[in-house]
């Protein structure tokens, strides 16, 4: 009986798991047969690399929404990626008890507050913020660059804090037995202990901000056009989907699938970077 109930419910999980997956294949089959079509019509070349937006022409170029998601992830991960990872080093290394216990529910809150409120912050502070004293329309890639930048904190945060965590305490012991200083200890050996666990921190962090899609809308100003700067408005994959997306109809619904075919693709590069990197630890 004891062996029965151990099959019955490994089965169950099975069935669970393979439920998950299933929805998983099921989207992505749905994407790949609304979005191919176009791209074969269009061509792939003509569809990554075209300069030119406008479905009511028959014109689907989206490497100017290409442009856009690549520069608001770059510029997240060149303000957000320091401050995290100076903050994980700060939890495990030097908070006192206290701190780390007040510390870290703030972080899991940062994570839980909707994308929707981070949109809203950014046009009413940092928008105006940047038009009055940087110039510009203040809806741009600076403005969404901030606002990804403290979304992408949580992840970055908790996943090199827990790398950091995991390494044995005789790391620490043995650096501080050779002479080295706390901070020579962190910078020589035990950043680059953790170092695959940061980086691929770091992977699903970039992840998340190259999928987000209410604040950037928001914030972006959402022009079809290659920014020349970090202070012009630009338009990402995913706000091109949601933007389009009520009205479009025929061949405009395709090539919005077809937009989530290079996203989904980009997106699965970058997971499959981070399991790459922390399976090679």
């Amino acid at each position: 009986m004891k062996k029965f109930k151990e099959n019955l419910s490994e089965r169950i999980f099975l069935l669970i798991a393979l439920s998950a997956l299933s929805v998983l294949a099921l989207i992505t089959v749905f994407i790949l047969m609304h979005g191919l079509p176009i791209i074969a019509k269009v061509g792939v070349i003509n569809f990554v690399f075209g300069m030119k937006w406008a479905p009511s022409q028959g014109a689907y170029g989206i490497f100017p929404m290409i442009v856009g998601s690549v520069s608001v992830t770059l510029g997240a991960a060149v303000l957000g990626v320091p401050i995290a990872i100076c903050c994980s080093i700060f939890l495990t290394e030097f908070a006192p008890a206290v701190v780390r216990t007040l510390f870290r529910p703030a972080i899991q809150l940062l994570a839980g507050i909707p994308s929707v409120v981070f949109g809203f912050w950014g046009v009413l502070f940092i928008v105006p913020l940047i038009r009055n004293y940087l110039g510009g329309p203040g809806l741009s890639i600076l403005a969404g660059s901030i606002i990804l930048a403290i979304m992408i904190l949580p992840t970055i945060i908790s996943i090199s804090e827990v790398s950091l965590l995991a390494l044995p305490q005789q790391y620490r012991e043995g650096a501080f037995a050779l002479g080295l200083t706390h901070w020579q200890t962190i910078y020589y050996l035990l950043l680059p202990a953790a170092k695959s666990g940061v980086v691929a921190a770091v992977i699903l962090g970039l992840g998340r901000a190259i999928g987000e899609t209410m604040a950037v809308i928001m914030v972006l100003g959402n022009a079809v056009a290659i920014p020349q700067s970090i202070l012009d408005p630009a338009r990402t994959l995913t706000t091109n989907i949601g933007i389009e997306m009520g009205y479009a109809a025929g061949e405009h619904q395709q090539a919005l699938f077809a937009t989530g075919i290079v996203l989904f693709i980009i997106i699965m590069i970058m997971n499959a970077s981070a399991q790459y990197i922390t399976r090679k630890k």
